[in-house]
C-alpha cells in the first residue's frame, strides 16, 4: 500500500476495499484445499477485530463509526484469518485479534501510528504462546485418500467452538515442516518419498495454488497502483537468491530450491499483502528496496536455521523495527543540499 504521505486520488477506504478484493483468489484457494476452517477463521477474526476496534475507540473517546468505515480493522482481520491454521480453537483467534487491534494498533494511537504490522503481532503472539494449536494444519484436499474429505460446515463449527479433536488422517505437516525435518535425506529422496511433494507440480501440493492465488491478487494491487513494486520484488528476489546460494544441487545440506521457497508457506501473501503495509514499512524508494531484501533474507534464514518453518511474521516484525533507521539513511538528498539531511538541522548541514 502507498505511503500515508503520498498523494493519491484513492481514499484509505477505497484502498482497503481493493486490498480485500485482492485477497479473494488466495482465500478461495485456501478454502478449496483446507476446507471450511478458513472462512470460519476469517469470520471470527472479523467479528472480534471490529468489536475490539469499537471498544478501544469508545474508550479513547473517538467516533466509532467514522473509524470503522476505513476498513483497516477488517483488513487486519482478513490477513490474520487467512494466516491462522484452519479449525484452530476460537479462543486462539480471539487472543490473536485482541493483540492485533488493542495492543499493536490502538495502544499506539490507531491507524497511522502503529510501529509494527498489527496482523503479524497477533499471529506471532499466538504462535509463541500456543505452538501446539498453531502447528495443526490440515492435509490439503488433493492429498486426502479417496472417500475422505475435509470436515463439513457444521462439523467444522463444532470443532472450532467446541474444541473437539481433529479427525485422524486429515492433519499433516506443511511442505516447509517436511523439508526442515528431512533427517539427512537428499532433496530428490524427500520429493520421492513424501506425497506432499511427489503429487505437486513444483513446490508443495495445495500450497503452490494458494501462493499463486495471492500472487494474482498482488499483481492486481500493483496494477491499481495501491503500492509500488520495490519491496515485494526485492523480498522475492533476495529469498530466491538465498535459496539458490544454499541449493547445493539438492544435497542433504540443501534447504530447498528457489521455487520451493517462493511457493510454499505464506511467501506470496507476505510479499504483496503484509510487508506493503504503508505505516510500518520503509517509505523511501531506496528504503523499500533494502526493507524488502532484508525480509527475504530473514525469511530464508529463520526457515532454514531457526525453530519456525514459516518465518514470515518474525521476519516482518524485525524489519518493522528497522524501517525508521532504514529510511533515515536511505532518504534521498534534500534539494539544495550537498549531502543527505538524515535529520540534521540546516545550520549543521555543511
Amino acid at each position: 500500500m502507498m505511503s500515508p504521505a503520498a498523494r493519491s486520488g484513492q481514499s484509505t477506504e477505497n484502498i482497503m476495499h481493493w486490498v480485500l478484493l485482492a485477497t479473494l483468489p488466495g482465500g478461495l484457494a485456501l478454502t478449496w484445499q483446507f476446507g471450511w476452517g478458513v472462512p470460519i477463521n476469517v469470520l471470527l477474526c472479523s467479528l472480534c477485530a471490529l468489536a475490539c476496534e469499537a471498544m478501544a475507540l469508545r474508550l479513547r473517546g473517538r467516533p466509532v463509526g467514522f473509524h470503522l468505515r476505513d476498513c483497516s480493522a477488517l483488513v487486519t482481520a482478513i490477513f490474520l484469518g487467512l494466516a491462522l491454521p484452519p479449525l484452530v480453537p476460537w479462543w486462539v483467534v480471539a487472543i490473536a485479534c485482541s493483540c492485533s487491534i488493542i495492543i499493536a494498533k490502538q495502544l499506539y494511537g490507531g491507524l497511522g501510528n502503529n510501529p509494527c504490522n498489527p496482523a503479524m503481532v497477533g499471529y506471532a503472539t499466538v504462535l509463541l504462546c500456543f505452538p501446539e494449536q498453531m502447528s495443526r494444519w490440515l492435509t490439503p484436499q488433493t492429498l486426502l485418500p479417496e472417500g475422505l474429505y475435509q470436515p463439513g460446515l457444521w462439523q467444522s463449527i463444532h470443532l472450532v467452538i467446541g474444541g473437539g479433536d481433529l479427525i485422524d488422517g486429515i492433519t499433516g505437516a506443511t511442505p516447509l515442516e517436511v523439508l526442515k525435518h528431512k533427517t539427512g535425506l537428499m532433496i530428490e529422496q524427500v520429493y520421492a518419498s513424501e506425497p506432499i511433494f511427489n503429487r505437486a507440480s513444483w513446490a508443495g501440493a495445495g500450497w503452490e495454488w494458494v501462493n499463486l492465488g495471492f500472487l494474482a491478487g498482488g499483481l492486481l494491487l500493483l496494477r491499481k497502483g495501491i503500492f509500488s513494486w520495490h519491496a515485494p520484488l526485492m523480498m522475492l528476489v533476495s529469498l530466491s537468491l538465498m535459496a539458490l546460494f544454499y541449493w547445493d544441487a539438492g544435497s542433504s545440506a540443501s534447504h530447498g530450491s528457489p521455487l520451493f521457497h517462493l511457493f510454499s508457506g505464506a511467501s506470496m501473501m507476505g510479499a504483496f499483502f503484509i510487508l506493503t503495509d504503508p505505516v510500518s514499512s520503509a517509505t523511501s524508494i531506496r528504503g523499500k528496496l533494502i526493507y524488502g531484501a532484508m525480509i527475504g533474507v530473514l525469511v530464508f534464514s529463520i526457515r532454514s536455521w531457526g525453530d519456525y518453518p514459516d518465518a514470515l511474521a518474525f521476519a516482518i516484525l524485525l524489519a518493522n523495527f528497522a524501517a525508521p533507521t532504514i529510511d533515515r539513511y536511505a532518504a534521498p538528498r534534500t534539494f539544495g543540499h550537498s549531502a543527505k539531511r538524515n535529520g540534521v538541522r540546516p545550520e549543521e548541514d555543511q
